[in-house]
């Protein structure tokens, strides 16, 4: 009898109180989970298949569709959303539905951030996070966004989301997609298999035969204005060691030699990758590998 590939994910449901958290589980089922990983806004889970399914072999690994993404039912509304207390919570009800040995949060850009907010509610739970350009912005300007009259209408008007809002999420068909991205803006850097992983794991069908973006605009723009994550007090409560991979060029990881960040926190570590823009799980994926790896060895 021919055997299943290790390396290829399989999809699995977790309910959580309003819905279902989906994911891809790599590795073998029947041991701890070893790695969570979480992506990037207006990715999902299967964008980063290449870059984790060579781990299988030696760890289990869940990548999550967060709320508003991929295959998850979880609702996602926009209106009046000033933080992602969704999403750290959504990561938290995960990890109680875990096995209770310590695991690895790991994530890029708003995955990354989410991880560490989960990290400050689960202490216990994690071993370490290895974060990959993960969404801090400056001490400042993360106040600012706290102030009573500060609103997610106020962000919702800088440049990246009034992007998102006007982006086109319908298309004839899922190769009209990939030839509409390819080599073009954020996927510049892509090789063209994460590329088509992407639209394979983040595209629904409609009942009028065309395709259209799991992520809303609307829901994507929200994850770039709902800013109040008071995230650098939350990091001061996360108790596992961090590891921080900051891109060279367009990073979105604020927190300068991170010192004041990751304080009270030994054995954690920044780190700015050479060459590398914000999407560098695409453009270095063995970096990736390495440093899960690293993480998941060390005793």
């Amino acid at each position: 009898m021919a055997q299943s590939n290790p390396t290829e994910p399989r999809r699995v449901e977790f309910q959580l109180k309003d819905g279902a958290l989906s994911a891809l589980e790599f590795g073998d089922p029947s041991r701890p989970v070893d790695i969570l990983f979480a992506h990037a806004n207006g990715f999902n889970a299967q964008t980063y298949r290449t870059v984790l399914a060579p781990l299988a072999e030696r760890f289990r690994i869940l990548a999550v569709d967060q709320r508003g993404h991929g295959f998850s039912t979880l609702p996602a509304d926009p209106k009046g959303r000033k933080s992602w207390r969704d999403l750290q919570a959504d990561l938290a009800a995960l990890i109680d539905q875990l096995p209770a040995s310590p695991l690895i949060l790991s994530g890029h850009s708003m995955g990354g951030a989410a991880s560490i907010m989960a990290a400050a509610i689960r202490p216990d739970r994690v071993k370490a996070l290895v974060l990959f350009d993960p969404v801090v912005m400056s001490l400042p300007i993360s106040l600012q966004a706290l102030l009573p009259g500060a609103s997610p209408g106020l962000y919702m008007k800088t440049p990246i989301a009034t992007r998102a809002l006007a982006r086109r999420d319908v298309f004839p068909d899922r190769e009209a997609i990939i030839a509409a991205y390819r080599g073009r803006g954020a996927f510049k850097s892509w090789p063209d298999e994460i590329l088509r992983d992407y639209v394979t794991g983040g595209v629904r069908d409609r009942a009028d035969g065309q395709v259209e973006l799991a992520c809303a605009p609307a829901w994507e723009a929200s994850n770039f204005s709902a800013m109040a994550n008071n995230i650098w007090s939350l990091a001061g409560r996360v108790r596992a060691p961090m590891t921080i991979f900051r891109a060279e060029h367009g990073s979105t990881c604020r927190i300068g030699d991170g010192r004041l960040f990751l304080r009270g926190n030994p054995g954690s570590t920044t780190t700015t990758v050479d060459g590398a823009s914000h999407f560098l799980p695409m453009e270095r994926p063995e970096l990736v590998r390495e440093a899960l790896t690293k993480a998941a060895l060390k005793v």
